[in-house]
């Protein structure tokens, strides 16, 4: 069984399509960028044509040029938004520290992140954003158990303060690497959000039925993208699709999030 996340998408879209603020300007950052990378910030691009926003990208070859870039675009009143291609060959946080955070769209700035526990950040994550947006237009949070599988500073973390809040009042556990018996956790939660990054991690005999799981995994696999929930899984459970799903929403997510930047 999948869960459509078109509805969000086209309220999302409006969104951004309907605002009143024009000319807005999204710069993203790219280190170095191989192909896979340079194919994903093309689609960013090509998302933004449609959504009548400006888009640049802007290629440097090494941290302290990085560095130097986001600093410039902090202090360019034409800017936005800044978005920072990732992976790096670093910790990210030495080049985020560095990201206004009232142009983080992505809401993953140490100053955002930070906040997010008081809820004042600027921006949500853009990822976690997406996982809990899907999660509270298919079903309600309050009291139910969710299972997370990624203790990621970008989703795992995040996800799990976003749903524990006082506004969505889920109990949550966290899982990783050095978690004992997953399987039993696993089989007695209501939603199970998987970010592992491991293609089909997550098994048909690790769910019970007419749960909900979130794949939030993007792996190439044979040429193909693939998530990280085990295709069989969606007889059984409620599955979000990869590609599409948690991907789709959370690019819109981070155009809607610089339609709020003049705010």
């Amino acid at each position: 069984m999948i869960i459509k996340v078109d509805k969000l998408a086209k309220e999302i879209k409006n969104n951004i399509i309907t605002t009143k603020n024009k000319n807005l300007k999204l710069v993203s950052v790219a280190l170095d960028p191989d192909s896979a990378t340079l194919a994903y910030l093309r689609s960013q691009e090509k998302l933004s044509r449609k959504l009548n926003i400006n888009h640049e990208l802007k290629i440097v070859s090494s941290k302290v040029e990085l560095i130097k870039a986001i600093k410039i675009l902090n202090n360019d009143e034409s800017v936005n938004g800044i978005f920072l291609s990732q992976p790096l060959p670093f910790e990210p946080y030495e080049v985020l520290q560095y990201i206004d955070p009232k142009k983080d769209i992505e809401g993953i700035t140490p100053y955002n992140l930070g906040n997010l526990i008081y809820g004042k950040s600027y921006f949500k994550p853009c990822t976690a954003d997406s996982v809990v947006r899907i999660l509270n237009n298919f079903t309600n949070l309050d009291g139910k158990n969710v299972t997370i599988i990624g203790r990621s500073v970008i989703v795992g973390l995040p996800v799990s303060i976003m749903l524990s809040n006082k506004e969505n009042n889920a109990t949550v556990t966290i899982c990783h690497s050095h978690t004992k018996d997953l399987k039993a956790i696993t089989l007695n939660s209501d939603i199970i959000v998987v970010a592992t990054g491991i293609p089909k991690f997550l098994k048909k005999d690790m769910v019970r039925e007419n749960s909900i799981i979130i794949d939030v995994g993007i792996n190439v696999k044979n040429g193909y993208i693939v998530g990280d929930v085990e295709p069989d899984v969606k007889n059984i459970a409620y599955v979000t699709e990869v590609p599409g799903g948690v991907g789709e929403i959370t690019s819109l997510i981070l155009f809607e999030n610089l339609t709020k930047t003049k705010l």
